[in-house]
């Protein structure tokens, strides 16, 4: 008998896209459907956790100048 999930639709841009995905590849429960290059189905559920782990990968790939240590 099929299984009913709550989902959100996701509308991102496609580097955001694959670091969802890579998030998916891990857990294997946040995306219940790839739609196109910029739009996922994403489990309801998931959604504060995805919101996080980008926030992370996010600072972690983000330039600051004030963090480069050259004095300028």
């Amino acid at each position: 008998m099929p299984r009913a999930v709550k989902g959100v639709l996701v509308e991102c841009d496609p580097s955001i896209k694959t670091l969802i995905m890579n998030l998916d590849a891990r857990m294997h429960n946040i995306i219940i459907a790839d739609l196109d290059d910029e739009h996922l189905v994403v489990d309801e559920r998931q959604v504060a956790y995805i919101k996080q782990q980008l926030e992370i990968q996010l600072a972690e790939n983000t330039f600051n100048p004030e963090e480069n240590g050259d004095g300028q």
